[in-house]
């Protein structure tokens, strides 16, 4: 048999329009084909379909005899294609003709005054629904793509968006698909009313809203842009309010949006039922407990007397889940069922546990990590494959994972393991972050001529989870090579080994009188040993030679040091060589939830330096400890406190260039950077010292419209601190405090930290700086 795909000319005889018949038969019986056996299968006007693709949708073969039913059959089957816009059959002389049209093919789909939507995403969407590249074009499909896209402008408040589609026609049966958006104006709610509240005013209902009227910050919240998503969620929101204070059939009745004729103004009433307030009278707890009845009954939050609050209620469940799952009982369902009392307003709650069956884990699953390697990760499960699920462990190993401070976001589910019964999944998705820092800086000048500095450190070195440094700076005034390397796994057992080279000099700048010259060499290395799953011993030695060359016009700080250890004891004008042999002992304790934007839990460290057996013999300590406690869910109470101590032993004095400085962000804010203590009486300069006390206060609180990304925030601060000499008393009165507002943002380059502070006690001679910034480049 012989198949034709081709165009040709007609014939001269006459052909059957068996189409036309066929079509005639859907209709009614009053029309007929006459059958015959079909010799040949010829198909005409197909541009790009595959002759073979109409075959098959064919109920007839060559051999065969085609009939009126198998004709209705072959009509339906080809339109059904979606591909086709006009379909005719013909019988030839016992030749089966299909003659067909087809639909264009979309050849591109472009938008023009999309503002609101990234381009890429909505030619995303509309592929979805039938419009995009090489897709068969079809009418009915656009018409649903615009009002999609009608519909999503919507959602974001743009009640004056226009859509208009033009279709224009190409060679080769091909069109191009531009749809033309006018976005129109943005509608605001001007207005939001209550109705029914008469417990809470309209001003406490507000602020329980994610919705608001335009304000200071809704340019950036977009919270005053209505949205039918925000509206169900803020409707939650109040209902919670009010069970939260014991209105326990507090309900939302109704809501109504209206909106103004020129579609930019929306009013919003909300129609509320409060309710009576119910206090709780009683509070069991049956089920199947293997004991531990009044251990669980403990973690009920709720207690006969008190005032019923929606929030204790959901939290107990929590903990009774929470406690049932670190014994295995991943799916322990945990009922209150209450007992309302409407005449003495009281309620009473049976707690129902239901442990269900003991799981294990079957597989720990990582996803996210497109650089950090699986090893590195897997390395903080605390949860193991093949154990009893234990919910405490789950938690610690997400925890444990994101005090890496490799991560933007860890989160962890546990969904049950398909096809069984008693079997869960660990599934840990994380989002990476910048880990490194770069700064790389160049200058000319006539002191220096050519400078150039440049900097790096990688937290997360190729993924491997070591930490990298390079430091490289030619300044004539501050030479720098140093090297540096941390691995936190040197051995498996998770005993971290980090080691430094360095070579120092610096001078001071070319505008003070002053000259001085300090160079340093040295090395360091050390080991970290962990002794529970937040506590860590640190054990460590180095060396370090420390060449100081002063003149005449040396600050006196540093011509003591010449008296002390060089060969000038009188003038202090000269040169002096140290060696020193520092040893090193430190403890830290990390139980915070986030190593970068912590909320919850507490960070401690102290440290002791003490070098015996070199030149200038010491001994430093520091001790700080930072604690995170959340006020509510949306603030966070941060407080740190940092002491520092250092004192010469054996009759020498505590190095001048190790001594500590105090001022600006870090330290206290509002006040210079490194500034506060007593100055050089013959060059102003602040001298550091010795010792040092810190105090820090934060509110944390989201920044409007962030949700829940911690990655931006801002808060409001206090700081307290000071220096003091070697020997010198701590004198609280000597304390400089300040207070102010400031912003926090782990950006895409790195993090940044803005503050405006306000100096509560400054001196005179304090140098002052209100504003202040700091900023690391990520990469």
């Amino acid at each position: 048999m012989k198949l034709h795909s081709e165009r040709f000319a007609l014939p001269f005889f006459r052909r059957s329009l068996i189409g036309a018949a066929a079509v005639a038969l859907c209709a009614g019986p009053a029309f007929a084909v006459e059958p015959f056996v079909v010799k040949d299968i010829r198909v005409e006007g197909i541009q790009r379909t595959e002759a073979g693709t109409v075959f098959s949708y064919l109920p007839v073969r060559v051999g065969e005899t085609f009939n009126d039913e198998k004709g209705i059959a072959a009509l339906k089957a080809l339109y059904a294609t979606g591909i086709f816009k006009d379909i005719r059959l013909e019988e030839d002389n016992g030749v089966l003709v299909v003659l067909v049209e087809e639909r264009p093919a979309i050849a591109s789909v472009d938008f023009t005054g999309t503002k609101e939507f990234e381009k890429d995403q909505l030619i995303k969407a509309l592929k979805e629904i039938g419009v995009g590249e090489a897709k068969t074009f079809d009418k009915a499909a656009v018409e649903r793509a615009e009002q999609e896209l009608k519909r999503q402008y919507l959602s974001r408040g743009m009640y004056g968006v226009k859509v208009t589609t033009t279709i224009t026609p190409l060679e080769r049966n091909r069109v191009d698909v531009m749809l033309n958006v006018d976005e129109g104006d943005i509608a605001r709610i001007r207005q939001i009313n209550f109705v029914g509240n008469k417990t809470f005013s309209d001003k406490e209902l507000r602020e329980v809203l994610e919705l608001s009227t335009s304000g200071w910050f809704t340019w950036y919240s977009k919270a005053d842009q209505y949205s039918k998503q925000k509206l169900t969620g803020d409707i939650e929101s109040i209902k919670s309010f009010y069970l939260d204070r014991g209105y326990l059939e507090a309900n939302v009745e109704s809501t109504q949006v209206a909106i103004t004729p020129d579609k930019k103004d929306i009013y919003l009433t909300i129609n509320i039922t409060e309710g009576e307030k119910y206090t709780v009278s009683d509070v069991k707890i049956e089920g199947e407990m293997f004991g531990r009845e009044e251990e669980l009954k403990s973690l009920i939050l709720l207690k006969p007397g008190k005032t019923y609050a929606g929030i204790l209620l959901t939290e107990s469940n929590k903990r009774i889940s929470d406690r049932m799952a670190t014994f295995g009982y991943a799916f322990a369902n945990v009922n209150a069922n209450p007992e309302v009392n409407r005449e003495k307003r009281e309620v009473a709650f049976t707690f129902y546990v239901d442990p269900g069956r003991r799981a294990y884990v079957r597989h720990m699953n990582i996803a996210g990590n497109t650089t950090t390697r699986d090893e590195v990760i897997r390395r903080e499960f605390r949860q193991f494959e093949g154990a009893w699920y234990d919910a405490n462990k789950v938690k610690l190993s997400r925890d444990r994972v994101d005090r890496l401070g490799y991560f933007k976001d860890v989160t962890v589910d546990t969904p049950e393991a398909p096809g069984t019964s008693d079997q869960v999944d660990v599934n840990l998705t994380v989002v990476e972050k910048p880990t490194g820092n770069f700064m790389i800086g160049g200058a000319f000048s006539q002191a220096e001529k050519f400078t150039f500095s440049a900097a790096i450190q990688q937290a997360n070195f190729a993924g491997s989870g070591n930490t990298v440094g390079i430091e490289l700076n030619t300044s004539r005034y501050g030479r720098t090579i140093a090297f540096s390397h941390m691995n936190p796994y040197y051995t498996e057992e998770g005993v971290s080994r980090a080691f430094e080279i360095y070579t120092r000099t610096s001078r001071p700048p070319a505008l003070n009188i002053g000259s001085y010259t300090v160079r340093q060499q040295g090395g360091r290395i050390s080991y970290g040993v962990p002794f529970s799953e937040s506590d860590t011993v640190f054990f460590g030695l180095g060396f370090e030679r420390t060449e100081i060359e002063t003149d005449d016009t040396s600050p006196e700080r540093f011509k003591d040091y010449i008296r002390q250890f060089g060969n000038s004891p009188v003038e202090g004008v000269g040169s002096a060589t140290t060696n020193a042999f520092p040893l090193t002992a430190a403890w830290a304790r990390d139980s915070r939830d986030s190593a970068t934007t912590p909320s919850i839990g507490e960070y401690q460290r102290a440290n002791m330096e003490l070098d015996l057996f070199g030149d200038s013999k010491y001994v430093r300590a520091v001790y700080a400890h930072e604690m995170y406690k959340p006020i509510t869910r949306w603030m966070t109470l941060a407080v740190k406190g940092e002491i520092n101590y250092g004192k010469g032993l054996r009759g020498t004095r505590y190095p001048v260039f190790k001594n500590v400085y105090a001022g600006g962000i870090g330290s206290v804010r509002g006040y210079l950077g490194s500034s506060l203590g007593i100055v050089d009486p013959q060059f102003g300069d602040a001298l550091g010292g010795a010792t040092r006390l810190i105090g820090n206060a934060e509110l944390q609180f989201p920044f409007p419209g962030s949700g829940k990304d911690r990655s931006l925030r801002w808060f409001a601060f206090s700081d307290v601190g000071q220096v003091y000499q070697e020997g010198e008393k701590l004198y609280l009165s000597k304390l400089r405090a300040s207070a102010g507002l400031g912003v926090s943002w782990i950006s895409p380059v790195g993090p940044l930290k803005l503050s405006y502070a306000k100096p509560l006690n400054a001196k005179p001679g304090d140098r002052l700086e209100r504003f202040q910034f700091q900023m690391g480049t990520g990469f």
